[in-house]
């Protein structure tokens, strides 16, 4: 006779997670740390229920802002190398919407977080009920399908016992390496209270095993061929290579061979800064010497990149006439992009095996010689750009290289929206492969403290320094809160440029001027925004939330701050007025951003000339 429980939909859901585990490489840890929720009618008495009766068991976090739980669950599962995570509860209706961005964030950028929304009442009785969206064409419908094209798995409990099938089911996507991202299990609300006798054997351990796939033989003899034959080749590392734990392998592979390496924001920190095959940052937001050996190379080595238009510099990176993209990726889809030949295996196991079949394989003196002085000329540029030569106020760049500079190996940058995340990809010296944590897949203005909170749950034992622009803070600062209340400190940046630094630089660049950038009054005579400066009080703001305050003008007084920042008990906010057109330059790059094919401006006809003649570069490379 099958054993059974009796239990309400909701306190299954609760235990079933409570016993969920992951192994990699032998070792084995609980996937869920707990769960983040915001209670309304539509969960309350569901999930809301099963957590209060859980107690410690199963630890519950209270969110500010339905987006930004998203944003820390995500954080959290990336400094976890995706091999734990959070889930999410939310009532239905607004609070539901409201994680849809952090929902496309976590799908975009292939971390686990999984969704729990109250829905409508499967019943259908009380309908229309508060929060309900109704549609002429179907009653299954409610805000909650919204998450579909966000989500790689999406599923309705509309009867108790379908926790059964769809559980197991979220787990599999959740601890996938190549179909990771959001999962949502849309609940009704009067679903989550029905008691149903659930077998016992749902609530037994469970122990998720993470596999290290290997790449087809054949097409691994072909890509060391490939690369064995290539005078100029370079690797192209990606956020694959650190969350396969591959950096090791990079390593050994980059030092037998001498290939130099270049790294997209979600691998930056792939190899150290000052390694001798390190040339930094590839594509838009690159430095001059990885985009102009990208601009040479005979053979692109990718591994763990989704090669997005920022890393190939919207097609135009990758010059040579006769180059060729060998690609090693978990996901098939990314280990085919660019025509590349095709290994679809985990990215240590891979870059393992290739490098015992490049036994022998070296670089020449000359492509070494190049490689050396690139890196010698780009850490002048970096120095030149962190530590000018004393002058009135300070800008971005020295606002990076102070923080740099008073951070120890092991602390974490984090950061996602704006031009910080570009500066930092150039600039930031990184020397652990987890001290440096952009959200730059979605980009999302918002991510940063929320960002901050996951990765330092993560990490309790690092220093955690979140670098925001004023828009970002002014979108999603509310969290400050909940590291107050947990007892989570952090050490929040507040770069206040006066409005959004980063598209009025893009909007001049296409000849609208800035337009709608920058927080002014209107002015009642030209009926504009471009009156006085708003007279925002970012550190009374963070006072106001419970943070521990400081302002810093220049680079000394940001040194006093963080080291103030480092003695608190608690999150520290400093507030930095920086120089919105003391800007870091492009190198070597280019994005395709359109700009209007005709116009009455002057400007926007200028631009637009350039624009024709620097996308004839792009190459149609499917």
């Amino acid at each position: 006779m099958v054993k059974t429980r009796r239990l309400t939909m909701a306190q299954a859901i609760v235990e079933f997670l409570r016993q969920q585990q992951v192994a990699r490489d032998g070792r084995q840890q609980p996937f869920f740390a707990g769960m983040f929720g915001i209670f309304g009618h539509g969960n309350v008495a569901g999930i809301g229920q099963a957590l209060h009766q859980a107690g410690d068991a199963f630890r519950y976090y209270l969110a500010r802002n339905e987006q930004a739980m998203v944003h820390t669950a995500a954080a959290f599962a990336r400094m976890h190398d995706r091999l734990r995570t959070f889930a999410c509860t939310t009532s239905i209706g607004p609070g539901a919407t409201n994680m849809v961005t952090g929902a496309a964030g976590a799908t975009i950028n292939r971390l686990p977080v999984l969704l729990l929304p109250g829905d409508i009442f499967a019943t259908r009785r009380p309908a229309p009920v508060l929060q309900q969206l109704e549609s002429p064409g179907s009653q299954d419908t409610s805000v909650n399908d919204c998450f579909k094209p966000v989500s790689r798995y999406w599923d309705r409990i509309n009867r108790p016992e379908q926790i059964i099938a769809a559980l197991p089911e979220a787990m599999r996507v959740l601890t996938s390496p190549a179909e990771t991202g959001a999962v949502t299990l849309a609940l009704p609300q009067d679903v989550q209270a029905e008691a149903f006798p659930y077998p016992e054997a749902l609530f037994e351990r469970r122990v998720w095993t993470i596999p290290r796939p290997r790449p087809d033989a054949e097409l691994l003899r072909r890509a060391a061929t490939l690369v064995r034959s290539s005078q100029t080749p370079l690797i192209v590392a990606g956020g694959g290579v650190i969350y396969s734990g591959a950096t090791g392998s990079l390593r050994r592979l980059a030092e037998l061979s001498g290939i130099a390496v270049a790294e997209t924001q979600a691998g930056k920190g792939s190899l150290p800064w000052d390694h001798p095959q390190a040339l930094g940052a590839i594509g838009v937001t690159g430095t001059r010497g990885a985009n102009l050996v990208a601009r040479e190379a005979d053979l692109i080595l990718v591994v763990g990149s989704r090669l997005t238009d920022f890393t190939t510099a919207s097609k135009t990176a990758f010059g040579h006439p006769e180059v060729r993209f060998v690609g090693v990726n978990v996901a098939e889809l990314d280990a085919y992009k660019l025509s590349a030949l095709p290994l679809v295996g985990d990215a240590r196991v891979t870059l393992d095996e290739l490098t015992e079949r490049m036994a022998g394989y070296a670089v020449g003196a000359d492509y070494r010689e190049r490689v050396a002085t690139l890196r010698a000329e780009w850490e002048a540029e970096v120095d030149r750009i962190c530590h000018p030569a004393p002058a009135p106020g300070i800008s971005q760049g020295e606002v990076i290289g102070v923080v740099n500079d008073c951070v120890r190996p092991e602390d974490v940058v984090v950061c996602a929206a704006g031009s910080l995340p570009g500066d930092l990809h150039k600039l930031w010296r990184t020397r652990d492969p987890k001290g440096y944590h952009l959200e730059y897949g979605y980009s999302c203005m918002g991510y940063e403290i929320a960002g901050g909170l996951g990765v330092k749950l993560a990490a309790p034992e690092r220093d955690v320094y979140v670098m925001v622009g004023d828009g970002s803070y002014l979108m999603l600062a509310q969290e400050i809160v909940t590291s107050i209340q947990e007892r989570i400190k952090l050490t929040i940046v507040v770069l206040d440029n006066a409005g959004f630094a980063s598209i009025a630089g893009l909007s001049q660049s296409v000849g609208a001027g800035g337009f709608g950038t920058a927080y002014r009054y209107r002015n009642p005579v030209s009926g504009q925004l471009d009156g006085a400066v708003l007279p925002v009080d970012f550190a009374a703001n963070a006072a106001s939330l419970g943070a521990h305050v400081c302002r810093a003008a220049d680079p000394g007084g940001l040194r006093q701050a963080l080291a103030e920042a480092r003695r608190a008990d608690r999150t520290t906010v400093i507030v930095v007025p920086v120089d919105r057109e003391r800007r870091v330059a492009s190198y070597e790059s280019w994005w395709d951003v359109p700009v209007a094919e005709v116009s009455e401006v002057d400007a926007v006809r200028q631009a637009r000339a350039a624009y024709e003649l620097a996308r004839r570069r792009v190459r149609d490379i499917f």
